[in-house]
């Protein structure tokens, strides 16, 4: 029987009703052009009909000796960009504005377009960035994403057959009669399961894995070429081809991409508001490729999400937060997420649509992004230098010395006012500068990460123009050093809030503050997980800071009780106020700390979600604890050290008062006693 035909109401990538009526146009060809490419594909090398695998060795075996194929494939690359190069060069000479040109735009989309697959992505990346790219061209490389032309359906029923083992007729209810979406690698139809569930088909492209490695030969092949004799470029661009060439393999095996989705769903899938679509393993194949059908909007279609009452920038910063969590939690991440693999969903949740390009951050690297992170918002230059080594920016045996001024003066300028006016595109254009003139280089991994958050952050531009990915991370990674416990940034931690043996009250503020704003914040298990560490072997720092933040707090407030009440009592009874140190005081003056104290406080109790009455149970449990009572005898004794050192420091300067020096140090008759400086013991 024939398929029957479902007029698409939405493209897995598209899918509002005003899409809808929006078909895609196949390519036209005749019955001879379909035998073509079905032989074609048969008749393909081992890369095409073996499962896909990256494998550069092989990839130049095939082609190095190759020369036709390789020169004619060079000559269409290089002509198709300097026609389009010419062109724009008229268009100037006549007076015309190229950025409003959209001749010009078309026919870069169309030689992207026709220069395939590992192009077209390079579109679909610069599609999302308004920041960069003008927004006539930018109306043009949207299409990209899941509009370009389709191929023969008789090529992708026979995919179909083959991957499954019967025509499609035989294996869905309903099939659309023409693909609702067609994107660089395969295109998607919209069917019905003999048992009643819908979902979107998505078919390979014929010949694929030889045009891309064609390619992808050419452009490694270029990368060693500029690696070679270009100096000034010392990152390693034969490995970062590698990355990608790596991960378009695997997005070429559905099987894998079925994988990926059941990985990411079981991670993220249960975070509020994300929606992963289920992976049907019957109908699935190398090529062919079976999941639950999504009915959504782009985020980038704002009349549709308005429409349907959705607050697009809340959504945004549900991507980012699972984004972020996805790089610095699990470090498994989408590598790839245009607005054609992203959709708003009618009741409000963000769905993930396309798991083709995943890849993956190791534990110590997630951890030196989160340090890189606080280091760049506080400014701890020196910090971050160290961090570029641990991620594998910097050699170990690099000097240090004087990257750490330069980086100073970039990131400066990069950061302005504060963290809200952070953005990647700022960041990554500053240090851009650097790395010609010190030892920078790229490392493969973060490639992949930096075309993952520049696309985020292009899309989130689109929604809010203003929009910063990094000022909306900052919470989560404030969260990430108050309530992770790994040692690494247990260490973290401990740098950030203590230096030169002080405690830097303004960073806890900073830190509980962005804490707050992030969704998933639970302040009842900070404070729990606090006290667990504290009390901890790896705590003992911490409780030693405690002490001498405490005893230098009770002395202070001591002290400065004392000295208030004496200076009411002679103002009461009218006496004659000598000290000239209470005559600069007033009854209200607090120490520092307590003030800070204070603050933290109020903090805390502004934070969603904190109850009192949740620690009251555990401060029995705390002041039973043998370690709280060492921590009260050091205290006793550290205070009585510094009576018992105030009242020999005041006694031997009465009785020699012309011994005092400026800073406070009394010699009496034995000059090698050498006392605290008053300043000291306040």
């Amino acid at each position: 029987m024939n398929p029957k035909t479902v007029s698409p109401t939405s493209v897995q990538a598209l899918d509002s009703q005003a899409d809808a009526d929006r078909s895609v146009v196949p390519v036209s060809g005749t019955q001879s052009s379909v035998e073509e490419e079905l032989s074609s594909t048969t008749e393909s090398s081992v890369l095409e009909t073996d499962k896909p695998r990256y494998d550069p060795s092989a990839i130049a075996a095939q082609y190095q000796n190759a020369y036709l194929s390789v020169l004619g494939r060079s000559f269409t690359i290089i002509w198709s960009f300097i026609s389009l190069a010419l062109g724009m060069w008229w268009d100037r000479f006549r007076g015309r504005d190229v950025t409003k040109n959209q001749r010009r735009a078309i026919q870069l989309r169309e030689i992207l377009t026709d220069l395939g697959p590992a192009y077209i992505k390079i579109g679909q990346a610069l599609s999302t960035r308004p920041d960069l790219v003008p927004q006539v061209f930018l109306d043009e490389l949207t299409l990209l994403q899941d509009q370009l032309p389709a191929f023969e359906n008789e090529v992708a029923y026979k995919f179909i057959e083959e991957e499954l083992g019967d025509r499609p007729e035989n294996i869905f209810a309903e099939l659309t009669e023409k693909p609702v979406a067609a994107a660089s690698l395969g295109q998607v139809y919209k069917g019905k399961l003999k048992t009643g569930e819908t979902v979107a088909v998505k078919v390979q492209r014929p010949g694929l894995a030889n045009k891309i490695t064609l390619d992808i030969y050419i452009l490694r092949r270029l990368a060693q070429w500029v690696q070679s004799n270009v100096k000034r470029v010392r990152s390693d661009l034969v490995a970062i081809m590698d990355e990608f060439g790596a991960r378009i393999f695997e997005e070429m095996d559905y099987q894998h991409e079925g994988r990926n989705a059941e990985r990411f769903a079981k991670l993220y899938g249960k975070l509020p508001e994300i929606y992963v679509p289920r992976i049907y393993w019957d109908y699935t194949g190398r090529r062919v490729l079976t999941m639950e059908w999504v009915t959504g909007s782009k985020l980038t279609d704002m009349e549709t999400i308005k429409a349907k009452g959705i607050d697009a920038k809340h959504l945004i910063e549900v991507g980012v937060n699972c984004s972020l969590r996805q790089l610095l939690e699990y470090g498994f991440f989408h590598a790839d997420p245009h607005p054609g693999n992203l959709l708003a969903t009618s009741d409000g949740k963000l769905a993930y649509i396309d798991f083709g390009m995943m890849s993956q951050v190791k534990k110590y690297q997630r951890y030196g992004l989160i340090e890189a992170v606080v280091h760049l918002v506080n400014r701890d230059f020196p910090g971050l230098a160290k961090d570029y080594v641990k991620l594998e920016f910097l050699t170990p045996d690099t000097d240090l010395t004087p990257i750490i001024p330069a980086l100073g003066k970039v990131f400066n300028n990069a950061l302005g006012a504060s963290v809200a006016e952070l953005n990647f595109k700022s960041i990554t254009d500053q240090l851009s500068a650097l790395m010609y003139e010190y030892p920078f280089r790229v490392p493969a991994y973060y490639a992949l990460i930096i075309r993952s958050l520049v696309t985020l952050e292009g899309i989130a531009m689109n929604v809010e123009p203003d929009f910063k990915v990094l000022s909306k991370a900052y919470p989560y990674v404030a969260k990430r050093l108050l309530t992770d416990p790994s040692p690494e940034l247990r260490a973290s931690l401990k740098d950030l809030l203590f230096k030169d043996g002080g405690f830097r009250w303004n960073r806890l503020e900073n830190l509980l503050r962005n804490a707050g704003n992030s969704p998933d914040y639970d302040i009842n298990q900070v404070l729990d997980q606090t006290l667990d560490f504290i009390f901890s072997d790896r705590g003992a720092f911490i409780r030693e800071q405690l002490v001498n933040e405490i005893v230098k707090a009770i002395d202070s407030f001591g002290r400065r009780t004392l000295d208030n009440v004496s200076y009411a009592l002679q103002e009461r009874l009218g006496l004659e106020i000598n000290n000239k140190d209470n005559q600069d005081k007033k009854p209200e003056d607090k120490p520092e700390s307590t003030e800070n104290i204070q603050r933290i406080w109020q903090i805390l109790q502004d934070t969603p979600g904190f109850d009192l009455m949740q620690l009251l149970p555990v401060i029995p449990q705390v002041l039973i604890k043998q370690e709280t009572q060492e921590m009260g005898q050091k205290i006793a004794g550290g205070l009585a050290q510094r009576v018992i050192a105030r009242m020999i420091r005041d006694a031997l300067l009465q009785d020699n008062p012309d011994n005092g020096t400026a800073n406070g140090h009394g010699q009496g008759s034995n000059p090698n006693l050498v006392l605290p400086p008053a300043a000291a013991m306040r």
